[in-house]
């Protein structure tokens, strides 16, 4: 059996976010009534969620739990949501995404383990361990507060308004949490060529 092979930041973060650019592309390019258009793009988010394990397998030999993870959910929250034609599934799903991942890295956290480098599948050369306490227990804190916030917005708006939430709202918050813990890394080994690398997906 061959080894698993290194990918490139920028092959990561389009296995990520690719499918979910999709969901939003084909949200706005659908015409007619917003349920229409929802399940149109989850049709197409659940495809493109396919695609990127299958890129991933092909191009480094390994699928990243995260993205195995999200993609299981995707195709869950998203097959239930074309079935009953019921747009809240596809819109529980980041709670969904957000509390799995928090309650792994919760309970990396009680038992001593890395349970974040597992689940990103990503080395950070020189990070030592206090470093990577403080990582993790800085993305328990982001999921558990990004899975409140999306069951807010998705109970109290309109679906467009959800799917503008996700797009200009979730990623760019995503984002932002991620380099705002680049300092800290930084302070504890991370070396400076290593922090594109510390964005896990979203949601």
């Amino acid at each position: 059996m061959s080894e698993p092979r290194n990918a490139s930041a920028g092959f990561r973060l389009a296995l990520d976010y690719g499918p979910l650019l999709v969901f939003f592309a084909v949200n706005f390019l659908t015409p007619g009534a917003a349920i229409f258009r929802i399940i149109a793009a989850t049709a197409a988010f659940m495809v493109a969620m396919v695609v990127a394990i299958a890129l991933s397998w092909f191009r480094t030999g390994r699928v990243s739990p995260m993205l195995l993870i999200s993609a299981v959910l995707v195709l869950v929250f998203g097959g239930l949501t074309i079935y009953f034609h019921d747009e809240r599934f596809i819109k529980m799903k980041p709670t969904f995404v957000y509390a799995t991942f928090a309650a792994v890295l919760g309970f990396g956290l009680a038992t001593g383990r890395p349970l974040l480098q597992s689940l990103l599948e990503t080395a950070y050369p020189g990070l030592n361990e206090e470093g990577w306490r403080k990582l993790t227990r800085n993305w328990t804190i982001f999921f558990v507060l990004m899975a409140v916030l999306n069951e807010a917005v998705w109970r109290n708006s309109s679906t467009d308004f959800w799917v503008g939430f996700k797009l200009w709202g979730a990623i760019p918050l995503t984002l932002l949490f991620a380099f705002a813990n680049v300092p800290m890394l930084l302070k504890h080994g991370l070396q400076a060529a290593s922090a594109p690398d510390t964005i896990p997906p979203e949601g």
